[in-house]
């Protein structure tokens, strides 16, 4: 029963047999009643089952193309799926020929009334693919086919490497990813670190598109390290391996002062000094070019960079004139052409031969027998002079002395110098009808041989007369003094008289009466004096004068006593940890025997004390002391006619931090 104002309503629902009857309605407040009457009539009729045909209600609109879901991976996809039709159809979905399953698991359908759900948890990449749906039912068959595409955020960018560096930027390039996830690649962003740090810093905030990219701003000489994110319409990938460090780095600048040092009929010596500014990549090399004036066709001469500032051009046409120029290359690349300003016509050029004799070869150059010589001469003239080298104005052909000839100087050398090399060797240098020529006086010597046929001439008094002859062989040079030594027949000691004397004769003086000598002569060049003397034939006899020596009578004097300190101990204080030593002195004879003593007690061979007498002075050195080792020390000597004993007191305290001293 409801009633809603002034309308009341009686409704019965599902009518029965039992309801028929009459019905009265009575208000309140009222003095009336209303009545109506209820019959029931049952009525039989056929019933027929309603029969629909199955309807598959999908709409995939958002998704771009029909029928296509996209969905990202790792997401969860939920697709609801309306079915109509009578009797309720029965629901299949397939990935290809595979049934996909109800109920429990990552990729499963779950189903109501007239719902069916596609439910895909945790999207994987293989779960892409062509899905379908079919729904049955005695009236008919629905079948709809979709695709479901896993996207993602692309893998990384490959191969990210510098291709070439300037001052303060580097040429970056990489590869694409191999899977853009799905999606196209809008672009890519870059990082860059220096190697010696950890922090990225991004360089590029909008996406850029390209696979090449300037990086810019760096530091010159100092390592950086570059990465790549690739970009798509889900997102950010993850970033590249790091590229392999580099170093940007500018070329240097041009070279400077270049010259023609050389020219010849074929070739083209060139010089140069080093750019001004080098930078931190330092230089490889350099590059040398040339072209026919007139034309722009440089053609490199060197195939590798050279590393030094000169070069010969070779093998360019004769007579033509040709321009130069010189690059310095390194890891960034070639610096800008160091250009001749004027052309240069390929042609020998004539210059007369001249020989630059060095200065210590104007003057005679003089080596000792066995030493190596070796003269370097320079020369110039054009073209190559020819050169030839005398011995004493005769055509040099001995084959202990070697010659050898460059283009700029020619080298004369002898392995192991002999007498017979000595001589004036001449260079002699020739082009066409103009020579030039350079001697030098080579003087090999050695030591002199001994002075021959010394004798004593003539005795007197303390003095006796020498004459000797000069030695046969001078070594080759002048004998510049001779050496003299006298020696007693007693005990053949030698004693040298005179040195560099000058004459070959000299008197010898100041010898002892009574004795008998000989003398010997050494001779003396600039080598140094003879291995072997020339022996005086006679000896030098010192006669006495008659008078006699009478020997005073000499008279023993006892010198026995008993030992006696002649300087006492000295009490000590000293500090431990620290070497100590006391010290007295004693005489007698004969020479008494010395005991130590601690506190009474024979010191006897404890290695902590060394004891020691120099020539009656005694000394107790006392190793690194310890408390323990302070008392009263003692001195005593003895022998066969008494003895005498000193003693001392040793205080041996330890230092403090503050100075202080703890006494023991």
């Amino acid at each position: 029963m409801t009633h809603i104002g002034r309308t009341h309503k009686l409704t019965i629902d599902e009518v029965k047999p039992s309801d028929a009857g009459d019905y009265t309605f009575v208000p309140d407040g009222y003095a009336l009643t209303l009545s109506a009457k209820l019959n029931f009539l049952e009525i039989k009729i056929d019933y027929v089952p309603r029969q629909d045909p199955p309807k598959i209600h999908m709409n995939t609109s958002s998704s771009g193309d029909k029928n296509t879901i996209m969905l990202v991976a790792g997401n969860k996809l939920r697709f609801d799926v309306e079915i109509t039709g009578e009797p309720v159809p029965t629901v299949c979905w397939m990935k290809g020929e595979e049934l996909v399953s109800e109920g429990e698991g990552r990729v499963r359908v779950e189903m109501e009334k007239t719902l069916s759900s596609f439910v895909i948890e945790g999207a994987e990449k293989e779960d892409e693919g062509f899905y379908s749906i079919t729904v049955t039912n005695p009236a008919g068959e629905d079948k709809v086919e979709l695709f479901v595409k896993i996207v993602d955020v692309p893998n990384p960018p490959e191969n990210v490497t510098c291709t070439s560096v300037g001052e303060d930027f580097g040429m970056i390039t990489w590869d694409p990813p191999a899977f853009d996830g799905g999606v196209p690649i809008k672009g890519y962003l870059m990082e860059k670190k220096k190697v010696a740090s950890t922090r990225w810093t991004r360089i590029n905030f909008d996406v850029y598109e390209s696979t090449t990219y300037e990086a810019k701003k760096m530091i010159e000489g100092v390592l950086y390290e570059m990465r790549v994110f690739a970009v798509n319409g889900i997102g950010i990938s993850q970033p590249s391996a790091n590229s392999k460090p580099f170093m940007p780095i500018a070329p240097t600048s041009e070279p400077t002062r270049l010259m023609v040092d050389d020219v010849t009929d074929t070739t083209c010596a060139l010089k140069w000094r080093p750019p001004e500014r080098i930078g931190a990549g330092g230089i490889d090399g350099y590059i040398i070019e040339y072209c026919i004036e007139g034309t722009d066709q440089w053609v490199q001469a060197n195939e590798e960079p050279v590393g030094k500032n000169q070069y010969r051009v070779k093998g360019l046409p004769v007579g033509e004139k040709m321009l130069f120029r010189v690059v310095a290359v390194n890891v960034a690349g070639r610096s800008p052409p160091a250009t001749l300003s004027q052309s240069v016509t390929i042609r020998e050029i004539m210059e007369h031969p001249k020989i630059r004799l060095p200065r210590h070869l104007r003057t005679k150059l003089i080596k000792l027998v066995g030493d190596k010589v070796n003269i370097v001469i320079p020369f110039q003239g054009k073209p190559r002079p020819v050169v030839t080298w005398f011995r004493d104005g005769i055509l040099l052909e001995d084959k202990t002395v070697g010659t050898r000839t460059s283009d700029v100087d020619s080298i004369l050398f002898i392995r192991s110098a002999e007498r017979n090399h000595s001589g004036k060797y001449t260079l002699s240098v020739q082009v066409e009808n103009m020579s030039d020529s350079g001697d030098i006086d080579i003087q090999v010597v050695e030591k002199p041989g001994p002075p021959i046929d010394v004798h004593v001439t003539d005795v007197w008094g303390l003095n006796a007369a020498l004459e000797w002859k000069p030695p046969k062989d001078d070594g080759n040079c002048e004998i510049i003094g001779y050496s003299v030594q006298k020696a007693d027949m007693k005990t053949k000691d030698w004693f040298t008289v005179f040195e560099h004397n000058r004459r070959a004769s000299c008197t010898v003086s100041d010898l002892v009466m009574g004795n008998e000598y000989t003398f010997r002569v050494f001779s003396e060049n600039i080598c140094g004096l003879s291995d072997v003397s020339g022996i005086s034939k006679n000896t030098a006899t010192i006669a006495k004068t008659g008078l006699d020596y009478n020997r005073p009578p000499f008279k023993d004097k006892d010198v026995s006593h008993s030992p006696k300190f002649t300087a006492p101990l000295v009490n000590r204080i000293v500090v431990a940890g620290y070497r100590a030593a006391i010290s007295c002195a004693v005489r007698g004879f004969p020479k008494p025997k010395i005991i130590w003593l601690k506190n009474n007690m024979i010191i006897g061979e404890d290695p902590k004390f060394l004891m020691q007498d120099f020539q009656g002075v005694l000394t107790l050195n006392i190793r690194r002391p310890g408390l323990f080792d302070g008392g009263k020390y003692s001195c005593r000597a003895v022998n066969d006619l008494g003895e005498d004993e000193v003693e001392c007191k040793l205080e041996v305290r330890v230092a403090q931090e503050k100075g202080t001293e703890t006494k023991n």
